[in-house]
């Protein structure tokens, strides 16, 4: 493909945050000089069933992560019962459990990210749903606590890799004027995980149908039936083009892009259009722990800083407020222990609904103003729900409604999250900077959270509770405050224009009028 020589007017944007960044590292791992296409071929493609087929088979693991986490939470006072089967107390299912499950998401989420960008985005998330499925099929045969505590552990062990895997695999798949509303609504799925979870938890813990011991393992069960229906959907879904051609598997990389476009074409009934862009990469094995940590803390400061106030912030809050759920229904306003799963549904709903409305307008508006949006409006309105709470002018009812507004701006906030931390690094270190970031800022407020939160809202004292909302909310008006100055404009745009790749050899370029199509490059080339 022929090319010529670099034009200003396509060459990516200089980025302050690097500008007196060390130059990309220049042939490492003595690998070959490519140049390659995939990146605008990629990014130029309509929607498609293709598109759909990753979002069905990377996105739906969320929902069981939702539905995972509010069973536990909505089976706590179940499973303190005498009778359960396990001689366990609230506050440990609420405290320590919740504790361990977050604490083996991060661990997983480290150790699954280095692998992932290592051996690349599809053995791994086949890998991690293989243990998230054992674990969840162990939690349901729970006999003591100790194993119980033990499986939530692998369980999380197993989510936190996904995390890693999937966002990045999503976002190195999915066009960039989509990313946005795609990647904020396959994290909000999680909340339509949730609601199933709580309606399930409903029917589980109604001992006219099922025994008091066997009613909350069967929600395990079923968790596990639908994550061996999504594992027969990701067997379809390929490997990161992106992470091919750098990787050396640059003919690989070439015709699984050429295989995409035939389909589309034959899908749409029209010829898909040139591509105009290529860069020059040095293919590379593997990338060390010191360059990944030089890439994010010396060549990106303020991003790195950006990264961890957002998940900081969204960690904190929900579990200022969803860990202590159940505990506040029932101290504070007496509901059945097997009723609230109706309100965690409502604040679901709100979660979902938020993220499936607010996401495109990321894309359209930008990151800047609705990341800051998002978190400041969210966080404002969770002080207003502190203080209506200390005065006594709440009721189950107005509780939750008042949750499920704030949870409908925090649900995008949070999910941007993700996104923030999976578009603004290298590719080569996509999976393992959204690992560092979920856990720093998960082991933050999801480790301590649970620990902290537990204790003051099944405390029965108002001020407790309402010192728990407040950290939450402070928390997340900080993030939002940080995104107003530090947020990557990165709407629309390519992933290698808005951090340039490690492995760079050189600017983009656009190729000659002259040249192929951009679906069939030249021998030696992706």
């Amino acid at each position: 493909m022929a090319t010529s020589a670099p034009d200003p007017a396509q060459a990516p944007e200089p980025d302050p945050d690097q500008a007196h960044a060390p130059a990309p590292a220049q042939a490492p791992d003595g690998g070959a000089t490519i140049r390659t296409d995939v990146p605008a071929r990629l990014d130029r493609l309509p929607w498609s069933r293709w598109h759909w087929m990753i979002v069905i088979g990377l996105g739906t693991v969320w929902i069981l992560d939702g539905l995972e986490v509010t069973i536990v939470g909505n089976i706590a006072g179940r499973l303190s019962e005498p009778g359960s089967g396990l001689a366990i107390s609230s506050s440990q299912i609420t405290g320590l459990a919740a504790a361990l499950y977050v604490t083996g998401a991060c661990v997983g989420a480290l150790f699954f990210g280095w692998l992932t960008d290592r051996y690349g985005r599809k053995k791994l998330f086949m890998v991690t749903l293989v243990v998230y499925l054992s674990a969840t099929a162990m939690t349901a045969l729970s006999f003591a606590p100790w194993w119980f505590f033990l499986f939530r552990f692998l369980t999380g062990f197993g989510i936190g890799g996904e995390y890693a895997a999937i966002n990045s695999a999503i976002d190195e798949l999915i066009p960039s004027r989509f990313r946005g509303r795609v990647d904020l609504t396959i994290n909000g799925s999680y909340w339509l995980g949730a609601i199933g979870g709580a309606l399930l938890s409903i029917v589980a813990l109604n001992t006219n149908i099922f025994a008091q011991d066997v009613g909350w393992r069967l929600t395990f069960a079923l968790g596990v039936v639908l994550g061996l229906v999504i594992l027969l959907v990701r067997r379809h879904v390929p490997e990161s083009p992106r992470w091919q051609f750098i990787h050396g598997y640059a003919d690989e990389a070439n015709t699984l892009v050429g295989d995409v476009e035939q389909r589309i074409e034959a899908e749409k009934g029209r010829e898909l259009p040139p591509v105009d862009r290529e860069i020059a990469i040095h293919q590379r094995a593997s990338i060390g722990f010191g360059l990944i940590a030089r890439t994010v803390f010396v060549r990106y400061p303020k991003r790195a800083v950006l990264g961890l106030s957002l998940f900081i912030g969204q960690a904190f809050l929900y579990n200022a407020i969803t860990f202590g759920f159940g505990a506040i229904l029932i101290t504070f306003y007496h509901v059945d222990s097997g009723h609230t799963g109706y309100y965690f549904a409502v604040i679901a709903a709100g979660n979902l609904v938020g993220a499936v409305l607010l996401g495109p307008l990321f894309d359209i508006l930008g990151r800047r103003i609705m990341i800051t949006s998002t978190y400041l409006l969210s966080g404002v309105l969770l002080f207003l729900t502190a203080w209506l709470f200390d005065r006594g002018s709440l009721n189950a009812t107005t509780l939750t409604a008042c949750w499920c507004v704030v949870l409908f701006f925090a649900s995008a906030g949070a999910s941007s999250a993700y996104l923030t931390v999976s578009e603004i690094f290298p590719m080569e270190t996509r999976a393992m900077a959204i690992a560092f970031f979920y856990a720093i800022g998960t082991a933050a407020g999801g480790i301590t959270g649970p620990l902290v939160f537990s204790d003051l809202t099944s405390s029965g004292k108002v001020g407790d509770t309402v010192l728990a909302f407040s950290i939450g909310a402070a928390l997340m008006c900080a993030g939002g405050l940080v995104a107003g100055f530090l947020a990557v404009d990165a709407a629309q745009k390519s992933l290698e224009d808005i951090a340039e790749p490690l492995s760079s050899a050189e600017p983009a370029k656009t190729a000659s009028p002259t040249g192929s199509s951009g679906r069939r490059p030249s021998p030696g080339r992706a």
